[in-house]
């Protein structure tokens, strides 16, 4: 396992991060994981070299988190020896975002940031979270008010560092100088989409985390499964497979398809599966810190590990990014045409 310092901090995290949006139950269909699985895949993926375990608490209404942290406790590792991250942000009622509960139960307000935390503490079994992430932006609460908000909690010991998630460029870098000019902690880290079949992220988000020295952990790195080698152009919807039912995130499957086919060909020559030959592509790009891997079943966690073992030519790397290279879009094809000079 190789291991990278996350943003501009002294934290080092493995390059493949446990995710655990699997752990619990009824989550969109997705959480599938019961605590004697979640140990087994928990011990499994330190023993490989992950120290590093992200949640959110709107998984499974804090199931997740419940079954992360009993996991972590069973592992009998000492806290500073893993790197746990979560998130708030998510509605953690049904009713909070109808007007039928809790109407506070939701959002990035200071009322909800600090209820949350003490939930996700209470759910971890830990009176500290290493990484903590807003889950989204919200439009309805000042910028400001969520920074400060953080800051605190960073001030009082309850957060390490602190990320966010599925934010636009123009939003991470309105919060990155506001935390700057009034000497508030900031975002260390995105966590965001990214994949072979999934590269919207490089048009403004990649280079302005390289510039600023924010970590990128990309989640749904096979694109919801799509690259896991199920998925052909002669068989697109695979029984009982996930995307069959559930189109998330989405992607052009045309190029998706031209993608899936150089992967496997790569595969083949490598001895290799198709997942490992699309996470070792992820792993190989600039400003990638570690990547989110999900899995429902021990033998998906055993197949993505390898991954890390697997280096990838630059003659293979360029053939993967040709199929899905995405067109640059204004202004960066002006900066492109108008060049370095003067």
């Amino acid at each position: 396992m190789n291991y990278k310092v996350l943003g501009r901090t002294g934290i080092k995290v493995s390059e493949l991060c446990l995710g655990t949006m699997t752990f619990g139950e009824n989550f969109f269909n997705i959480a599938v994981v019961d605590q004697p699985n979640a140990n087994t895949m928990v011990a499994r993926a330190f023993e490989a070299g992950i120290n590093f375990f992200d949640t959110a608490d709107v998984y499974s209404y804090g199931g997740s988190e419940e079954v992360l942290g009993a996991a972590l406790k069973e592992l009998k590792a000492g806290r500073d020896q893993v790197v746990i991250a979560t998130k708030v942000r998510g509605a953690m009622s049904e009713g909070a975002t109808t007007g039928a509960g809790d109407l506070n139960n939701v959002g990035l307000s200071r009322k909800h940031i600090f209820a949350s935390v003490e939930g996700s503490l209470r759910r971890l079994g830990t009176d500290y979270i290493d990484l903590y992430q807003v889950h989204g932006w919200d439009a309805l609460t000042p910028v400001e008010e969520v920074l400060r908000a953080l800051d605190d909690l960073v001030r009082q010991g309850k957060v390490r560092y602190l990320g966010c998630s599925n934010w636009a460029a123009r939003q991470l870098m309105k919060a990155l100088v506001l935390a700057k000019d009034h000497d508030w902690s900031g975002f260390v880290s995105l966590q965001a989409y990214y994949s072979l079949v999934g590269r919207d992220l490089e048009h403004e988000l990649l280079p302005l985390c390289q510039e600023e020295g924010v970590g990128v952990l990309p989640w749904s790195p096979l694109s919801g499964g799509f690259l896991s080698g199920k998925y052909r152009r002669d068989n697109p919807t695979p029984e009982g497979a996930r995307r069959s039912g559930f189109q998330f995130p989405p992607i052009d499957e045309a190029r998706g398809f031209d993608a899936v086919e150089a992967l496997a060909a790569i595969a083949k020559q490598r001895e290799a599966t198709v997942a490992q030959v699309a996470l070792a592509w992820l792993l190989a790009q600039p400003g990638v810190t570690s990547i989110i891997i999900g899995a429902n079943k021990q033998s998906q966690l055993e197949d993505n590990l390898k991954a890390t073992d697997l280096k990838l030519t630059t003659a293979e790397l360029e053939t993967l990014s040709a199929t899905t290279a995405p067109a640059a879009q204004y202004p960066q094809w002006m900066i492109e045409r108008q060049g370095a000079g003067r």
